[in-house]
């Protein structure tokens, strides 16, 4: 059996076994954004494992792509829970921004003055609509050894923001604990992760070149939303 090497510690930062033997001892559920993506089911996994009851959210950037739903249901079979699934600010963005879009839809999303929501507006209503408290904690799979910015960010920040009420629940977790615990769990990732060794989570090259491959009815859909997305293999051939 590998040696898993020891936790990311930062000195003065609680460590996230104690945060979800806090959040077990508070005896309430909390949400967790669910990407689909590795430290997302990892969390999940953390959560149960600590006794936490677990409300997951999934923030969808493009509506009805097939290979996002087929996960999404995979993983409400396999944690026994429904997934709430909501629309992710960057779709907002990207609309309101005008990407990969004709100029005649440009003018009609400009009239339609889209107002683009942030994290905080997201959560609020997962809490109301899910009858949750205000303070009930969002927690997410977020982690230091990801990269030097999120390192920083957790040693000036830490990872518990209590006026958002946010917690990094695994942030001290490497890569070795992630995969050991979705072995430990037997759970699968989703397809993207063969195609591009991660969620889907973009509208750039890297993402459209393997959905368009492996996925053409789902690459059809995202032309649907964002008809000028080819731009992007013509840009990459030149």
């Amino acid at each position: 059996m590998p040696v898993i090497p020891p936790e990311t510690e930062i000195p003065g930062v609680t460590q996230s076994a104690e945060l979800r033997k806090q959040l077990a001892a508070q005896g309430r559920p909390v949400l967790l954004a669910f990407s689909r993506g590795k430290d997302s089911v990892a969390a999940w996994i953390a959560l149960l494992e600590a006794g936490v009851q677990v409300v997951p959210y999934h923030l969808y950037a493009i509506p009805g792509l097939e290979f996002v739903d087929e996960s999404l249901a995979y993983y409400e079979a396999f944690f026994g829970c429904k997934i709430l699934n909501l629309p992710h600010p960057s779709l907002f963005r990207w609309l309101a921004n005008g990407m990969f879009q004709p100029p005649e839809r440009i003018r009609v999303l400009e009239a339609a003055k889209i107002d683009i929501p942030d994290y905080q507006d997201v959560q609020d209503l997962i809490r109301d609509q899910a009858g949750l408290p205000a303070d009930t904690w969002t927690c997410d799979g977020v982690r230091a050894a990801d990269s030097p910015t999120r390192r920083m960010s957790l040693r000036e920040h830490g990872p518990v923001h209590d006026r958002k009420r946010t917690q990094k629940i695994i942030w001290d977790w490497r890569k070795a604990h992630v995969y050991a615990a979705i072995e430990r769990a037997a759970v699968r990732l989703p397809p993207e992760y063969e195609w591009f060794g991660r969620s889907f989570d973009g509208l750039d090259l890297r993402f459209l070149g393997p959905i368009r491959e492996h996925r053409p009815r789902d690459y059809a859909r995202i032309l649907q939303w964002f008809p000028l997305a080819d731009l992007e293999f013509d840009r990459a051939a030149r």
